[in-house]
């Protein structure tokens, strides 16, 4: 131990020291150091979970995104398919409408014929009997007048002629 003299360390003081170092270690090893690895896995394991909720956050985040996007998209799509049924709902109509005003055309056309054939029948029958009182007019003239043939013709055009003029007037 003379070789530590010689150095100037001083034996017992040095083992006092060591001792001393030993004792504030155990007491801040029981004291400080273990409460305080405590807050440090705490604190830890408190960032663990927080990095942990923030994955899980993030992850819902990235869900809902998607969930958002496919709303989206299906609302346009349901947008599309409305638009589209509504262009087929008004073609519908436009169709179903053209068709009945057809009909209504081809109903009134058959009404307009009929009164048409109904007014030719009219006039065409009028018409029969004029010719024949005509006729009738022409044959007694040529009867109580016996006229030779030229002059039977004569007054059978004469009075064709004055019921024609008759007929335009």
């Amino acid at each position: 131990m003379g070789g530590f003299s010689e150095l100037g360390i001083n034996m017992p003081l040095l083992v006092a020291f060591v001792i001393n170092f030993l004792i504030l270690f155990g007491l801040l090893t029981l004291v400080l150091y273990k409460p305080v690895l405590r807050m440090l896995d705490e604190r830890s394991n408190r960032i663990k979970e927080s990095m942990d909720r923030a994955e899980a956050t993030k992850a819902e985040y990235a869900h809902a995104q998607e969930e958002v996007a496919k709303q989206l998209n299906q609302a346009r799509e349901e947008g599309r398919a409305m638009v589209s049924q509504a262009a087929q709902v008004a073609e519908r109509v436009k169709e179903e409408a053209k068709e009945e005003a057809r009909r209504e055309a081809q109903a009134i056309i058959g009404r307009v014929r009929i009164e048409l054939e109904e007014e030719r029948d009219k006039a065409l029958g009028e018409l029969r009997k004029e010719f024949v009182d005509i006729s009738i007019a022409a044959a007694e003239k040529v009867i109580s007048e016996s006229l030779d043939k030229e002059a039977n013709r004569k007054l059978i055009e004469d009075v064709l002629d004055k019921s024609s003029t008759f007929g335009r007037g």
